[in-house]
């Protein structure tokens, strides 16, 4: 139930289908690359076809000279304004630490780090001639080794991605609770695997994007951006370019999916466009291709873990030890937020002593890494749940039962995990009850019927099918704030307005419920407006599952403020008292009095008065301005389950069947919740099957297209079932928690315990993501050879 119940019975819970939809069925929504503007230029970068190599020379005369190019840029060029990017999210103070910072620079002036690296930057009067001249340009490259094989990145005498830091080591950081020695000592058994999770590719539907106009007259800079987060990237451009904030506009209209890596701020591109609107005095525009997408927008992450369970017989966890080199391509930054959340994810749903975890960041000649839904967590998921299933394997104990011996019990929350989280704070759970999701998970996905009858008769048939279960914690919701503003129009409509960008979310509907549920407006009836730094001044963006936790709240705190003062004005009008008048329908009424009433919108009118007296104190207008920062993250949780088929001769995988229960606290909005859940199960069977980048031992990327790059379609992506259930969170009004990345996070996991079990080999363990056809075949060989 909802934590605070101010409100009158009102939209949240309800299946309320999205207010945005119709401008994006019927080809109305904005996106970037819809911006035409008069006199526009466009733009084309020359991208480095080594990935390591140092730059020697660069030569654009030619290119200059061909009709329609009206500049060419290199490093050269960019006198004060070449300089490396900021450092986005510095880690937390970990004692102990080693950080390296290294970010990205604009143009390359030295040395090439990463195949794809921008070099130069022609603007012409079109992409075609503008593609045409990057062909003009002659540069001379010394190619060095590249560094790609994390192992060997750390190998004495390897190739050095950054000669100043004397070693390919970005970070390294260790984080212990309990003692895992004496666990390790007391244990029955002691389980130990190498596993192993490569890169992907977030593939949006829509590449990045910008376009930025410079209005000499006004002095007004105004940049339409695919960002999640255009607050900080507005204050940032503003601080590089010698602009107040106030001069600056950025406009993140629609955006065809985020995912993680469009928050990542001042990408080369971000930065050069609108320095080129202001030098050329005319609009800029820059849309990134396919080809650029697989080399130039960050990645997700490659890791190699070593880890350790230590078990009693009947297979209590006494301790986990897990060792893990990241792979963070070329640069760093955004930190450690990836690592750090595989660091904390590992510990799961379970009760674990004693943890010891220790991990290296590791430069490489790759694209940088940062966060892409899951951002990590998917690492320490795929860790722990290879390790139960091993463990259950080994100890003889059914994969359900040692699950549910090690789930934290409901009366250990809030609960401190001791490690720090990538919020600064310890890893601190602040609600869960995890048993109720597993039983559901487990009765919508049939397991008893499955196991005890299903399996034997297919199996009979010469079928190889198999089920699996696992189980997660999701952190979502961080701060550190967000804002928003509710105001009445004198029509009775309602305008909801955040600095919070939206991918495709359902922002437009879901704050706008939360804003219904205070004001007893009809949803449909209120505008949101997200995205645009003219509208709302101040917040920090979307990712980390916490657009509903955050910005929700801080619209849940401002509507709760406009219906306080419409209930005062309307009580003052309706000369009755305060607690005798109520809000309901978008109409303010005397309680048992109906007929007595005055509408929002009138309210609206009489709260700006044009003429007479007004009292001391009184702000005019029927809106509110709030902000909320939490003060932790809020813990989501869930169970994901499946049934595969795998065909014995090929090894390809069909999913029959897929269940997912979420805990997502109080849910806003059931129909939103179900469709990220979908979305985030096909890009987690994509990240377990198809999706991995592969790249050769030069840093070239192999499959750097969709004729190579696979991807999952309709056809591969099942019907996914999803139940709820809500623990609410004690941290905030509505007692919500985030959802966005729910139904990636488990799925390489899920989906090696149940092709292990469909397949039914002595000793064949699958200890790697993702795989293929191919690679399973690979596997699948080696361990019948073994056996």
């Amino acid at each position: 139930m909802i934590p605070e119940t101010t409100a009158t019975a009102g939209p949240i819970g309800a299946r309320t289908k999205r207010n945005e939809d119709p401008r994006l069925l019927t080809g109305r929504a904005l996106f970037v690359d819809d911006v035409e503007l008069p006199g526009m230029l466009h733009v084309a970068f020359l991208r480095s076809p080594h990935a390591h190599a140092r730059l020697l020379s660069v030569d654009a005369a030619r290119a200059k000279q061909k009709e329609g190019v009206v500049a060419v840029i290199t490093a050269a060029d960019l006198g004060d304004y070449w300089q490396p990017g900021p450092l986005l999210v510095p880690p937390p103070p970990v004692e102990g630490m080693v950080f390296n910072q290294r970010t990205q620079v604009p143009l390359v002036r030295d040395k090439i780090r990463h195949l794809g690296e921008a070099i130069a930057v022609v603007v012409a009067t079109s992409r075609y001639v503008a593609e045409d001249a990057i062909e003009e340009i002659a540069v001379d490259y010394e190619p060095l080794p590249a560094v790609v094989d994390l192992e060997k990145a750390l190998a004495p005498g390897a190739s050095l991605v950054h000669d100043d830091v004397g070693s390919n080591v970005a970070a390294h950081v260790v984080q212990k609770k309990g003692d895992w020695e004496a666990a390790r000592a007391a244990a029955d058994v002691v389980i130990r695997r190498r596993l192993a999770y490569d890169r992907g590719a977030a593939a949006a539907i829509e590449n990045r994007g910008v376009v930025a106009q410079w209005d000499v007259r006004a002095e007004r800079l105004t940049i339409w951006d695919t960002t999640q987060a255009p607050i900080p990237v507005r204050n940032g451009l503003a601080a590089m370019l010698g602009l107040s904030d106030h001069q600056v506009r950025l406009i993140a209209p629609f955006i065809g999916g985020g995912f993680g890596p469009k928050i990542m701020m001042f990408y080369p591109e971000e930065v050069l466009i609108p320095w080129l609107a202001l030098r050329l005095e005319r609009p800029v525009k820059w849309i990134e291709d396919r080809a650029e997408n697989f080399v130039a927008t960050t990645q997700e992450r490659g890791q190699l873990h070593d880890a350790e369970i230590a078990l009693t017989k009947d297979g209590r966890i006494l301790g986990v030890h897990d060792s893990f080199l990241h792979d963070t391509g070329a640069y760093d930054p955004y930190g450690l937020t990836v690592p750090l959340n595989s660091q904390c994810t590992l510990l799961g749903p379970y009760d674990i002593p004693a943890y010891a975890s220790e991990f290296k960041a590791v430069f490489t000649n790759k694209t940088i890494v940062t966060p892409y839904r899951g951002a990590g967590r998917q690492h320490g998921v795929f860790v722990i749940e290879r390790l139960l299933d091993a463990a259950a394997r080994e100890l003889g104990i059914d994969r359900i039962e040692i699950r549910r011996r090690n789930f934290l019990r409901p009366d250990v929350f809030p609960h401190n995990h001791e490690i720090i989280y990538q919020d600064f704070a310890p890893l601190y759970y602040d609600s869960g009850n995890y048993q109720p999701v597993l039983d559901k998970a487990l009765a919508m996905i049939g397991w008893d019927r499955f196991v005890n009858e299903e399996q034997p008769r297919l199996r009979a048939a010469g079928r190889a099918a198999g089920i699996g279960v696992v189980a997660y914690v999701e952190g979502t919701g961080i701060g550190p704030f967000e804002g928003a503003r509710v105001q009445v129009q004198t029509s009775g409509k309602v305008t909801v307005v955040t600095g919070v960008g939206t991918q495709g979310q359902g922002h437009f509907t879901v704050l706008a419920q939360v804003a219904a549920q205070q004001l007893g407006v009809p949803v449909d009836q209120i505008e949101v407006v997200t995205g645009d730094t003219d509208q709302f001044h101040w917040g920090t963006g979307t990712f980390a599952s916490r657009g509903a936790v955050v910005a929700g709240n801080a619209v849940h705190e401002a509507a709760k403020l406009v219906r306080g003062k419409a209930l005062k004005l309307a009580a003052e009008r309706l000369e009755a008292a305060e607690e005798d008048v109520e809000l309901a329908g978008g109409v303010v009424h005397v309680k048992g009095a109906p007929d007595r009433s005055v509408a929002l919108g009138e309210l609206a009118r009489l709260a700006n008065p044009m003429r007479g007296a007004v009292k001391p104190g009184t702000e005019p207008g029927l809106e509110a301005t709030a902000y909320f920062g939490p003060y932790r993250g809020a813990t989501a949780s869930g169970v994901h389950a499946c049934i595969v088929e795998v065909d014995p001769e090929t090894l390809q995988v069909e999913v029959q069947k897929y269940v997912v229960v979420h805990d997502c606290g109080v849910v806003i909005n059931p129909l939103l919740v179900d469709g990220q859940v979908h979305g985030g199960v096909a890009q987690g069977i994509g990240n377990a099957f198809y999706e991995q980048l592969v790249y050769d031992d030069n840093g070239q990327l192999l499959n750097a297209s969709f004729m190579d790059f696979l991807l999952p379609t309709a056809l591969d992506v099942p019907r996914v079932e999803v139940g709820h259930e809500e623990t609410a969170s004690p941290l905030n009004a509505l007692g919500t928690k985030g959802a966005g990345e729910a139904g990636a996070i488990p799925v390489g996991a899920l989906f090696a315990q149940a092709v292990e079990d469909a397949l039914a080999i002595p000793g064949f363990e699958i200890r790697e993501i993702p795989l293929k056809p191919s690679r399973l075949w690979e596997l699948v060989e080696a361990a019948k050879a073994g056996a």
